[in-house]
Parts: C-alpha cells; structure tokens; sequence
C-alpha cells in the first residue's frame, strides 16, 4: 500500500496505550506519528516501553496532547484516556475532520440520562452520541466502515454480548432471566497504582467486585436489549482473577424452546460463521483465557444442561487485546479502508 495512514495516540502511558504501541510496531499501513501524555512529554517512547529499544517506534518522542497538532498530524487519533476527558477532545477532532476511535466510555452509551447516571460527570457533547458507532463488528460492521467516530466497546461488554448475540437474535432464550457472571485479570483496572490491585491484594486471592452495580451493566444492557428487541435487565457480576490479562464470563441463561446441545451449537456456528474472529469451540471444549492472549480472537463454547432447562454460555476473550487496544485497531483498520485484521496477531502468547 502506497498511502501510510497516520494515526496519533492520546494517553499512551496507561496498559491500552501500551498494547496499541505493541501492536502497531506490526502494522504495516498504519503509523503511530504523535503519541501524547502529560506527565512524560519529551521523553521517547522507548525511555518508558523498554520492550520498543531498537524498533523504529521507540524513537517517537511523546507530545503534550494538542488536539490542533493532532489534527494537523493525523487521519486518526486513538483516544486511551479515561470516561469525561476523551469527550472534549473528540468533538475538537471531528471539528477538523479527524477521525476518532474512543476507548473511554463517553460515547458507548446512547442516552445522555443514562450516561451521566452511571459516571456521574455531565456528558458535554450529547449532540455526538447519536453519531458515534458502537464498535463491535461482528454486530455493526456496514456502520463501522462509514463512521468517523467509533465507541470503542468495553471490555466485559465485548464478551457478554459476543456470547448471547446467536442465543438472543435466535430467540432461543428468556430475557428475562439472565445471569452474567465474569471474571478479569487485574490489568483491567488500569495501570493506575490502587492498593486493590497491588501484587500482595491479587495474588493467590480470587475476589468479587463493584456488586450490583458495575458501570459496564447499562452497556451490556443497551446491546442486549436490541438484540433480543425488548428493554432487558441483566444480573451482571465481576470478580478479579490473580491473572495479568484475560476475561472469562461465564453466562447463565434459560431456553424457552426444545433444543439440544446439538441444535444450540449449530446456531452458534452459523451466526459466526462469516466473522472469523468469534471462535465457536467444538461441542464439549470450553474457552481458556490463555488461548486468547495477546489476540483478537473471542472463543465461546456452550453447553445445554437438561435438567435445569439451561443454556450455559462461556465466553473468554483478552481484556487488553480483544477488549480494548485490539478492538480499537480493528475499528480505525476498517474506517480507514483496511482489513480489519491488519496488524493484529493472530496466535496467542504462550504458555
């Protein structure tokens, strides 16, 4: 490809900053020309991504985030900053023609009431959210390739949705009685130090967290509600797993009609049978999050249990990869005219 698309970076210091810089040291149609962060400005991304030494990335020097310089730089600018501060910053992206890929909440959530009910901030650029796509391409790929502004979806959402989308647009389960019950490793509470997530807290420890009320719920809840084309409300549980990276959730529904683990799993495989990167395991084998690490891949496996009438759902993806920074990369390939796979790897870290 003769074009490079230049493509900036706002808030590179926290871990999804610095899983887009591993993955675009891969890319080989898309550049990282400005990366910022206000509290290493000046330094080159290698002083603080040791891992980048002696790759071309490495030399980048990080910038004060300056959305005129971003604009004047860039076709795409990634926004790694947390919920309230990435609003400002993308409506003065899109004024200058600039697409955007937001990984903070700002604009996953249709309704202002809503938004600013579960952040308690003001969302200040309401007029943005019924333009901005929810990035999830296995459901809105057409709206994705033709958006300039993409709400990155979150972590525990992308394996929520991901592994009820066959079961809810089949209609196949209750809406009614729906049990999410996923677990993280620590890396998705930020880099931020938080004595929650030192090492000595996480370690040899498994834990419950922010019940009943977790900020991801009313996201599920959104994607939820249309796939299955009525106002649902889902029990949606988080525990922390003493792992660096990875989601498994684990989803509890109830099957309104008379199938059989064989039915339920030619359903599955043939929703996803045209979106490669959700992986429908073959029927007795269940995800592990180690199979996913470092990719963008969601595996899910189901299982029909017949004496309680339930459709039990797992889902495992990479909260880091599939779950922010890899998504985020999907998204800006394919609303810069890309594969969606460009620059992604395909095979996970192992052991």
């Amino acid at each position: 490809m003769s074009h490079i698309i230049k493509a900036g970076l706002v808030g590179v210091t926290g871990y999804t900053g610095m899983e887009l810089s591993r993955l675009m040291t891969h890319h080989s149609s898309m550049e990282l020309v400005r990366v910022t962060s206000r509290a290493e400005a000046g330094k080159k991304l290698a002083d603080i991504y040791p891992f980048l030494h002696r790759l071309p990335l490495g030399e980048l020097v990080i910038t004060q985030p300056d959305p005129a310089d971003l604009a004047a730089e860039c076709d795409v600018v990634f926004l790694a900053v947390p919920h309230k501060t990435a609003m400002g910053i993308a409506a003065a992206l899109l004024a200058e023609g600039v697409k955007v890929v937001d990984l903070s909440a700002d604009f996953r959530i249709n309704d202002k009431t809503t938004y600013e009910e579960w952040y308690d901030v003001e969302h200040t650029e309401p007029q943005l959210l019924s333009e901005a796509v929810y990035g999830l391409p296995e459901l809105y790929l057409d709206q994705i390739m033709g958006a300039r502004l993409i709400a990155n979806p979150g972590c525990y959402p992308t394996s929520s949705i991901l592994g009820l989308a066959p079961a809810l647009s089949g209609g196949f389960i209750a809406t009614d009685d729906i049990v999410i019950d996923a677990k993280s490793g620590a890396s998705g509470a930020g880099r931020g130090a938080k004595v929650g997530t030192l090492f000595c807290e996480v370690a040899d420890n498994f834990r419950a967290y922010s019940l009943p009320a977790h900020r991801h719920a009313p996201e599920i809840e959104q994607e939820l509600s249309k796939l299955g084309g009525a106002n649902m409300t889902i029990s949606f549980n988080t525990h922390l797993l003493p792992i660096d990276r990875g989601i498994l959730s684990t989803i509890y529904t109830k099957l309104n009609t008379n199938m059989d683990l064989d039915a339920v799993h030619a359903a599955y495989t043939e929703f996803y049978s045209d979106k490669p990167l959700v992986r429908v395991l073959p029927k007795g084998q269940l995800p592990e999050t180690r199979f996913v690490r470092g990719t963008v891949f969601c595996d899910i496996g189901v299982v029909v249990d017949p004496r309680t009438n339930r459709l039990i759902i797992l889902s495992a993806i990479d909260n880091l990869c599939r779950g922010a920074s890899g998504q985020a990369l999907m998204n800006a390939n394919l609303i810069c005219g890309l594969d969606i796979d460009e620059g992604l790897p395909m095979a996970p870290m192992m052991p």
